[in-house]
C-alpha cells in the first residue's frame, strides 16, 4: 500500500465526517451511511496492507467498493448540504477510488 493511498483515504474519511455532520440534520440515515462507507474504505485498505496475495486484492476490492459507496452517498447529499462541503469530499473520494483501482490490480 502507498503512503498516498493511505493519506488520500485518511483524510476522505475525515472530511466525509465533516460533511456527514451537516447531513445529519437533514437525512440522519444517509450521514450514518457516508460515514461508515469512508470509514470502510480507509480500514479496509490498512487491513490489507497486512495481508498478502489474494487476500489482499480482496481487502482492496472491499476498500474500492466502499470508496464507490462513498462516492455515491456523496452524490445523493447534493441539496442536503452546501456544494462547496461537498466538493472536496467528492474530489477526495474520486482521487481514492483511482488510487485503489490500481492497488487492486497490482497487488501480489
Amino acid at each position: 500500500m502507498g503512503f498516498e493511498a493511505r493519506s488520500v483515504l485518511a483524510e476522505m474519511a475525515r472530511t466525509c465526517r465533516e460533511v456527514a455532520d451537516g447531513i445529519a440534520r437533514r437525512d440522519r440515515g444517509l450521514a450514518d451511511q457516508l460515514r461508515r462507507a469512508a470509514t470502510s474504505g480507509f480500514l479496509n485498505l490498512v487491513e490489507g496492507a497486512g495481508r498478502s496475495g489474494a487476500d489482499r486484492r480482496r481487502c482492496y476490492t472491499i476498500a474500492y467498493g466502499s470508496v464507490l459507496e462513498t462516492q455515491a452517498a456523496l452524490e445523493l447529499a447534493s441539496g442536503l448540504a452546501p456544494e462547496r462541503d461537498l466538493l472536496p469530499a467528492r474530489e477526495l473520494a474520486d482521487r481514492a477510488g483511482a488510487l485503489l483501482w490500481r492497488l487492486r490490480g497490482s497487488s501480489p
